[in-house]
């Protein structure tokens, strides 16, 4: 009795043991699932983000064409760059708000196929006027990702994985400036350049699809918030001082990259060299390689602090347009194209993770109105690019961008002194 009361207990333990051993591999098996979907999540912001931006940077290999094309000026023809951008600022200030209280995946996905609709517009137009209407309408729909998809991010993602995506997403920002260009001067070179809206049109709409499908929805939303409640914060951000440096830097820092490669594109296609369009993509292609410096950003902060490394990025990028304004031979230019690029890459999110902490008491504004400034900055930088080249001296040129960047050095010194105890 006690035989057969013992081997019950027995097989009960095994197939308890069974049980138990069974469950933790269910558990494992659904944790690496969940790693594997936070990849993929990641994966496809990051995306999202190259494709979305790359819109911003579309017509900077256009400006040319554009000012043949319908008999204006390059300044004029540059304005297709800056009313995107005044687009994209203006509506940065809302959709963070918005999408707080109609939810961050479904300003998104809207976003996106708004986007997509816009752009199949602007391939249909032959009037320059609608262009620049479509334009501006296009950097509208373009901000409901940018910080709407980093305010996702920071909702969704587990806290020991919030800041590697962030940083693939900021990536994807950035690659976004040499992929928009390549792809429009490839396009435009082989055939019309409607067609690259056309394209574009077709990738947003399957961005907006695997954004819908793979995508959780994310945390709930007061669907009663005021949407014009973090309006009220403004003016507290122009009593920081720091925050006031921290936006002079954000101003000129895409302003310099844009502007750097409207330069350098007119330089190299000059007398002086007589590049073609063609070979002008390879050029701007080597861009790559300074981007993978943006990933390590984060380390490198971590090892010393994320203000020494933004100077130490600005430096080399100002450093950069410095030679690239004594160098007169095409590798070298090349070559020192990559060095400006790191600094860049370097810079920006260093910046974001520092205004981050000069306005945390704030709340979501602080980056939200870096956001807007930084891409005002990019608005401005066709005009200012314009009339750099105007001084008749690509010399000249180059410095003069790299005294504009310079204010962006000293701005960062200024907060050095202003939060030396908190930040070391």
């Amino acid at each position: 009795m006690q035989f057969n009361f013992f081997n019950h207990l027995i097989r009960l333990s095994n197939y308890k043991l069974i049980k138990l051993k069974r469950v933790i591999y269910c558990m494992n098996k659904a944790i690496t699932g969940n790693q594997a979907n936070y990849s993929l999540m990641t994966i496809i912001l990051s995306w999202s983000g190259m494709v979305v931006m790359s819109s911003l940077y579309l017509t900077i290999p256009l400006i040319s064409l554009f000012s043949d094309y319908f008999h204006i000026s390059l300044s004029k023809a540059g304005i297709t760059s800056s009313i995107f951008s005044l687009g994209f600022a203006t509506g940065c200030f809302f959709y963070g708000a918005i999408s707080e209280k109609y939810g961050r995946k479904n300003v998104i996905v809207t976003g996106l196929f708004s986007l997509s609709i816009i752009t199949l517009l602007l391939g249909m137009v032959n009037d320059f006027s609608l262009i620049l209407l479509l334009r501006g309408l296009q950097g509208l729909a373009a901000a409901t990702f940018s910080p709407v998809a980093l305010a996702y991010t920071l909702e969704v993602f587990p806290n020991d994985k919030k800041v590697g995506a962030v940083g693939f997403i900021s990536t994807g920002f950035l690659v976004a400036g040499i992929v928009g260009q390549v792809f429009s001067g490839y396009v435009s070179e082989h055939t019309h350049w409607h067609v690259i809206f056309y394209v574009l049109s077709v990738v947003y709409i399957f961005t907006a699809i695997l954004v819908s499908w793979f995508l959780p929805k994310g945390v709930a939303h007061n669907q009663t918030k005021n949407i014009w409640e973090p309006m009220k914060k403004i003016g507290t951000i122009f009593t920081n001082r720091n925050l006031l440096f921290s936006y002079m830097i954000a101003f000129v820092l895409l302003m310099s990259f844009v502007s750097m490669y409207i330069i350098l594109g007119e330089y190299l296609t000059s007398a002086s060299f007589g590049m073609s369009s063609q070979k002008l993509i390879y050029i701007r292609s080597f861009g790559f390689l300074g981007m993978i410096m943006s990933p390590f950003a984060g380390k490198l902060a971590k090892r010393f602090n994320v203000l020494f490394v933004l100077k130490v990025a600005l430096t080399l990028s100002i450093i950069a347009l410095i030679m690239m304004s004594v160098i007169s031979n095409i590798i070298g230019l090349t070559m020192i194209s990559i060095i400006f690029v790191s600094g860049i890459a370097l810079a920006v999110p260093s910046l974001v993770t520092l205004v981050g902490q000069l306005g945390w008491k704030m709340g979501g504004i602080a980056v939200s109105m870096y956001t807007v400034i930084l891409f005002a900055g990019t608005s401005v930088a066709p005009i200012i690019s314009v009339y750099f080249m105007k001084t008749g001296s690509f010399t000249l040129a180059f410095i003069l961008l790299a005294t504009t960047l310079s204010i962006g050095l000293v701005s960062a010194i200024m907060i050095k002194m202003q939060t030396k105890k908190i930040l070391n």
